[in-house]
């Protein structure tokens, strides 16, 4: 086994810019998740910031070497704050012909492509339809190319274990780990550790994971290579004390809900069905049973969410998730869960739609879906995360929100934000302040009124047994004093309006302006995901002396009270979102603002150049070109579809 080398002297190395693009990418049996994963282990090791981007297809195995079986991880990182996973890669190692012809168009010109013979055959070129090999013509001139055998060398490197060649190209993906790890200056002992607990019942596998990787590594450290191939030394971003640790959206998510449910001093029960994006959610959770928490697989989404209303009936809280497929179908429960007025959180992944749509692509087209989505008047609180470290907050105030008003939540994250992660400083759990949830024991007059509202409009919580607590629960509706059916027209229109006003009343922060002044002739308005791009588009607006401010809206339903007001300080609105604009539609509703959509709809997420042209189309001096539809790129997500 190779021994670590000591740390390459940055004095012997070139100048490293303050941030670097890698994407991975091969086919979806080749590791590249894997692989992309503990390269952003070893970076958040090293202390740089980091922003991730998984992409892989629907399929769960597609048949090898083809064009829409690419799986690809793409990792920003660097020695300064870090808020998109970037928009087009300086390095691009593609493991076979297929995942460099998807992923071409996205590298840089310039940039550094990495990829292996061994893998490029007659076979894997037909499957690619390449008519000829791109290592032997010109299509490459315009990058510098790194091609060698990584295949016979991984066998070459795992030969003393005994593995049969197939299962010896297995450990291909740990051999170019180690290649990444040297050419970035990362440690190699994390990795061991990681692959010895990975694999502890099947010792040689390890050992056999670990020298592909030691292998790798060596070849950075000791070929005789020329240019393409530099060791590059990023130093630390600057970031506050604290601890830290690497999370992706959907462990955010669960450790928020859990951080709530303890916070409430409620157990919690969480009733789910697996989806894409959202079954991470399931999967995190069931690792946290000490916490009070019960996770239920059931054996649909109608049943799940029934489960997690039950669960809150009895004193629980109740907890479901989906992707927008399953929140359909969960949208009739979702309106007994607002009759009963029982607190609940639903937490949407949302993807490409509408019905099965894009199950691994991003979308923000669920938002109409959220705000109005149910039948009857049925009103509910609909916030929405940012990032992947910002979901942990955001579930917490889903939480909060659910207990002290008697409603269910709506949370709503993203494909990306759900498999994106970055670093993440762990907060103080002395910094959140408890909601612990109440009650009622004993009826506060001579009779039980289950409808007798508090100061802020919730109605009491009785658990089921309580003695000389017997009522009446369900989606029919009730009556305002007693709780008794009640198809009294007045007193419908009073539970109705009450229903409504206390959602419509619900106290939630000022909107404040995420970068930029609190005036200006443009205001960038977005909402969850966009957050990264938007913000790093408008900061380089503002560097060229455009007058334009970043808002970002957590609080979707019910909108900041001041925010009309806030707007009303700018001249021109416009909304990017990942959908035809919903939320536009919902500005203009509420706040009359006369908003402009800028549109994406592919199942890619926002680049910042898209956004930064969009923003300086409003200070061109051309009149009507501004807003739109921005069209599908073949950088961020490429298309499996050859061009003609």
């Amino acid at each position: 086994m190779a021994t670590q080398a000591p740390p390459a002297s940055t004095s012997d190395m070139p100048a490293a810019p303050d941030a670097i693009v890698v994407r991975f990418a091969g086919d979806s049996g080749d590791g590249m998740q894997l692989t992309g994963g503990q390269f952003t282990l070893s970076t958040a090791l090293a202390g740089n910031d980091l922003a991730t981007f998984p992409d892989f297809p629907a399929e769960i195995r597609a048949p090898q070497g083809t064009l829409f079986g690419v799986s690809a991880f793409q990792i920003n990182f660097g020695s300064r704050a870090i808020n998109t996973a970037g928009d087009a890669p300086d390095v691009l190692v593609a493991m076979n012909p297929a995942a460099l012809k998807v992923n071409l168009a996205a590298l840089k010109p310039g940039g550094l492509v990495i990829v292996d013979t061994g893998e490029f055959t007659k076979r894997n070129l037909d499957k690619a339809k390449y008519d000829a090999s791109p290592l032997d013509d010109e299509s490459l001139a315009k990058f510098d190319v790194l091609a060698f055998d990584i295949s016979a060398r991984t066998i070459e490197a795992v030969e003393p274990f005994g593995l049969g060649k197939k299962d010896a190209l297995r450990c291909k993906n740990m051999w170019t780990l180690g290649l990444a790890l040297w050419m970035f200056d990362r440690p190699r002992e994390p990795l061991h550790d990681w692959l010895n607990k990975k694999f502890a019942k099947a010792p040689d596998i390890a050992a056999a994971n670990i020298a592909a990787l030691d292998a790798g590594h060596a070849y950075g450290e000791t070929a005789e290579l020329s240019a393409p191939l530099k060791q590059v030394h990023l130093p630390p971003a600057p970031s506050e004390p604290g601890l830290y640790r690497t999370i992706t959206g959907a462990e955010a998510v669960s450790l928020g809900l859990v951080a709530g449910a303890q916070l409430a001093e409620l157990p919690m029960f969480f009733g789910g069905y697996p989806i894409t994006p959202a079954s991470a959610i399931l999967h995190h959770l069931a690792r946290l049973k000490e916490y009070g928490v019960t996770t239920f697989q059931a054996e649909d989404e109608i049943a799940a969410v029934c489960a997690a209303i039950g669960a809150s009936y009895a004193g629980q809280l109740g907890v479901t998730s989906s992707s927008g497929p399953g929140i359909a179908l969960k949208t009739e429960a979702l309106g007994l869960g607002i009759m009963t007025e029982l607190p609940l959180v639903v937490v949407n992944s949302q993807r490409g739609g509408p019905s099965t749509g894009l199950p691994t692509k991003t979308e923000q087209s669920d938002l109409y879906q959220a705000v109005y989505g149910r039948n009857g008047d049925a009103p509910m609180p609909v916030i929405a995360a940012r990032s992947p470290g910002d979901a942990f907050e955001v579930a917490i105030e889903a939480c909060r929100m659910a207990v002290q008003y008697m409603t269910p939540v709506m949370l709503l994250t993203d494909g990306y934000i759900a498999n994106a992660a970055e670093p993440w400083k762990v907060p103080d759990p002395s910094s959140f302040e408890p909601f612990p949830a109440k009650f009622l024991t004993e009826p506060r007059g001579e009779v039980l009124e289950p409808y007798k509202r508090d100061a802020k409009g919730a109605r009491p919580w009785i658990k089921p047994g309580t003695p000389h607590m017997m009522h009446r629960i369900g989606g029919i509706e009730k009556d305002a004093n007693t709780g008794n059916i009640s198809y009294d027209p007045a007193n419908h229109q009073l539970m109705t309006d009450t229903r409504r006003e206390k959602i419509a009343n619900i106290p939630v922060p000022d909107q404040e302006v995420a970068f930029g002044e609190t005036t200006g002739k443009l205001a960038v308005v977005g909402w969850g995901s966009t957050y990264g791009p938007i913000k790093q588009a408008v900061r380089r607006s503002i560097d060229k002396g455009c007058s334009v401010s970043h808002i970002h809206i957590r609080h979707i339903w019910p909108l900041p009270k001041n925010l009309g007001e806030l707007l009303e300080g700018f001249d021109r609105v416009l909304v990017p979102e990942m959908n035809t604009g919903q939320l536009k539609t919902v500005l203009r509703d509420q706040l009359l603002v006369d908003a402009e959509s800028l549109t994406k709809t592919s199942g890619q997420p926002f680049q910042i150049a898209e956004l930064e042209e969009a923003i300086c189309a409003y200070f061109d001096g051309v009149q009507g070109n501004e807003g739109g539809q921005v069209a599908a790129n073949d950088q961020q997500l490429p298309s499996t579809v050859e061009s003609e």
